[in-house]
């Protein structure tokens, strides 16, 4: 069995860990509905994800016709307060996450969350699936504060200093992921299989999965 050498492994949310696009589009196609606008595939909502809940309403709503700014709050708390009640509808683990999970920490690796999700969604939604347990710590998009979310190297920073520290490594579907993970001066590894807003190959990732199966030899390689 080849060494890794990473103390701690944080993930993303969304797009990474689980698939949540069913959800996320109920949510954003309920607020367009209440304004007479016709409804996002979950395909077009996908690439809306990753900088938090208000840019993917802001863009689901200039997706199809825009918005006036006085009327985007009241929007905005009603896609918040929809989704907060459906949250773990048809949202689950991508295949492979929760083996992956258990290998990483059948090899003493400490295992993270650090989302742009809010951090009471993101708390919910792995209470929900059973999985909250298994992480070190979670980092939410609003965990510090406004402004300090992915890009940002904060919440990664935060991550590791509340998982107890080491060497670590984030694995991601977005930019804003790998951005977070080059600016905290960590390897960051993109998931080819998540809700990419742009082709995987353009992120400057450290490595590209397309599978979790691929992510311990990933590791591995990146341990040298």
């Amino acid at each position: 069995m080849a060494k890794i050498s990473f103390d701690l492994v944080g993930f993303d949310l969304d797009g990474t860990l689980v698939d949540s696009s069913g959800d996320l589009t109920a949510a954003v196609n309920d607020t367009l509905a209440s304004v007479d606008r016709a409804p996002l595939t979950v395909e077009q909502v996908k690439t809306m994800v990753g900088g938090g809940a208000k840019h993917m309403l802001a863009q689901g709503l200039e997706a199809t016709g825009g918005v006036k700014a006085d009327e985007f709050r009241t929007l905005y708390k009603r896609m918040l307060a929809y989704y907060g009640e459906h949250l773990s509808v048809h949202t689950r683990p991508f295949p492979g996450a929760v083996a992956a999970l258990d290998a990483l920490d059948a090899r003493g690796i400490k295992v993270a969350v650090c989302t742009n999700k809010f951090e009471s969604f993101a708390t919910r939604l792995l209470t929900d699936l059973g999985l909250l347990d298994r992480f070190a710590c979670l980092i939410g998009g609003d965990t510090l504060g406004p402004g300090l979310s992915k890009p940002n190297r904060a919440p990664i920073d935060e991550m590791i200093r509340r998982a107890g520290g080491g060497r670590a490594a984030f694995v991601g579907d977005s930019i804003y992921d790998i951005m977070a993970a080059r600016n905290a001066e960590i390897p960051g590894i993109a998931v080819g299989f998540g809700f990419l807003l742009e082709p995987v190959e353009r992120m400057g990732a450290d490595a590209v999965i397309d599978s979790f199966d691929e992510l311990i030899p990933t590791l591995e390689r990146l341990s040298g």
